[in-house]
């Protein structure tokens, strides 16, 4: 049976039927982190939603290629035309290369996902390794008429692009609003506009990452990696852009308007952004400093947290509200979540418990098509855990000897949890056995000797021993290597 995806696109605000360009090829980009500091709980959020997506389109038949990109220039963070490099301030601070801060997180970054049972993408490309592409990206704005050279820097020309194209169109903005509301900058006086963004700066002498181009010795705007990138990995047109709200504006407005004045017309088909993780109604951010890192989660240290959370519940947690809804953090959700998955692993479990009978009392082919159809309406994953609930209670009354099954049926059922729940929702069977609690309580002990070794770097000894005589009175033996470390658990 066919199974047809809509999707929500950003662009035209209404659900659309998903028409691949290049079918059966799928070309997806993801705004990936910007990696000069650990990963908390919103960067969580459009990694999950993008893997279900991922996960969902394969399964449908499609060969998609996924792109998701890594921001290691500190600069390209935020609006792009003024502030400290971010990685490079940390650099500074620290003594570090700015690449050693790139590599130490990007690995951390890395290792979360993967607790979390994301898939990696396709592709990954970092922003510094397609500063060419950068580069001509500006040369043919400029080439068209719609950039300005000015003290070594470049910068987008919005008025005039808005005269021809409508600037503003995903996030809904007028451009005279933006005109009269932005705040003044240091060095705006480079802009003829107060709207206009860079697509290239002129590096100042302190500035440590910075490359050759026309202009002189400079740096990219944040907004170029992107548009670059996808271009050059998905051709001109491809089929989905996605992130989170937040970058709607500016960055992916800005984005619209450079694929459209380099090459003529729109380069995304589908535009789909994930809400936000709040806390108290606020926004989740390292800006505002109530962010809680994955790291924290997994051992329990934030403290906000009253006890450990497994990846899988991280997980099970952002997949019970749909992806353009915010999910607010707070203990009582979480444990709430630990307790539903926790049901759901266990009916799953029990399903090489049941004896089938000649004759089945239930409709698992109903309740299959249910969980496709919420699949295809924009992803509903929490739909979708409703009727894999429905199915545990299935489960539970058969065993009661309540109800009964056929062999078909049971097979069915089987496939059902194994498809909805493990391949498409991406949870982790082995995490409701002891074999799998020990593969969890393994990573922790890792991150937590990843934590030990950056305090040993940064000369922070209390801590270092401190991690250390705490996993020895816990049964553990550590040996540090000229490779990083070594562990086991004395029984």
């Amino acid at each position: 049976m066919e199974h047809q995806l809509t999707i929500y696109n950003t662009l035209s605000r209404k659900k659309e039927l998903f028409v691949p360009l290049h079918a059966p090829h799928v070309g997806m980009y993801v705004c990936g982190p910007t990696v000069y500091g650990d990963a908390h709980l919103g960067h969580a959020r459009p990694a999950i939603t993008f893997d279900i997506l991922f996960r969902y389109l394969t399964h449908l038949g499609y060969k998609v290629r996924y792109v998701r990109n890594i921001t290691d220039v500190g600069h390209l963070e935020h609006d792009a035309d003024e502030g400290e490099d971010k990685i490079a301030k940390k650099a500074r601070l620290e003594q570090l290369e700015p690449m050693e801060v790139v590599q130490y997180y990007l690995n951390r970054y890395r290792h979360a996902m993967e607790a979390l049972n994301v898939l990696p993408p396709s592709i990954e490309p970092h922003a510094s390794g397609h500063i060419i592409e950068q580069i001509d990206l500006v040369k043919k704005i400029l080439e068209h008429g719609y950039a300005y050279e000015s003290e070594g820097s470049v910068y987008f020309d919005v008025p005039k692009y808005n005269k021809e194209y409508r600037y503003g169109k995903l996030s809904g903005r007028n451009i005279d609003d933006l005109l009269s509301t932005t705040r003044e900058l240091d060095g705006q006086t480079e802009k003829r506009n107060s709207a206009d963004f860079a697509l290239w700066k002129k590096a100042q002498p302190e500035h440590i990452m910075r490359w050759p181009s026309p202009w002189g010795d400079g740096f990219p705007g944040w907004h170029c990696e992107c548009t670059a990138m996808g271009r050059k990995y998905l051709g001109e047109h491809f089929d989905i852009h996605g992130g989170g709200m937040d970058l709607i504006f500016p960055h992916h407005e800005c984005e619209i308007a450079q694929s459209v004045a380099s090459q003529g017309d729109d380069m995304v088909h589908y535009w789909m952004h994930n809400n936000m993780i709040t806390v108290n109604g606020t926004k989740m951010g390292k800006s505002l400093g109530n962010f809680i890192t994955l790291d924290e989660f997994f051992t329990g240290s934030h403290s906000m947290l009253t006890q450990v959370y497994t990846p899988m519940t991280i997980r099970f947690f952002i997949l019970q509200a749909h992806y353009r809804s915010t999910v607010d953090f707070s203990n009582e959700a979480l444990q709430a979540s630990e307790k539903g998955l926790q049901r759901l692993l266990e009916a799953a479990g029990n399903l090489d418990k049941i004896t089938p009978s000649a004759t089945s009392d239930v409709d698992i082919n109903t309740l299959r098509e249910k969980c496709y159809e919420a699949m295809n309406d924009d992803l509903n994953t929490p739909i979708v855990i409703s009727y894999l609930f429905e199915g545990a209670k299935i489960i539970n009354n058969i065993l009661a000897g309540n109800s009964q099954i056929s062999a078909d049926d049971l097979k069915v059922l089987k496939e059902l949890f194994h498809l909805f729940m493990f391949d498409l929702l991406g949870i982790k069977e082995e995490i409701g056995s002891s074999d799998g609690r020990e593969a969890v309580y393994g990573k922790v002990v890792d991150m937590l000797l990843e934590q030990r070794i950056k305090a040993k770097a940064d000369k922070d000894w209390a801590t270092a021993d401190k991690i250390r005589n705490e996993l020895t009175a816990l049964g553990f033996e550590v040996k540090d290597t000229k490779d990083g470390f070594e562990w086991k658990l004395n029984k």
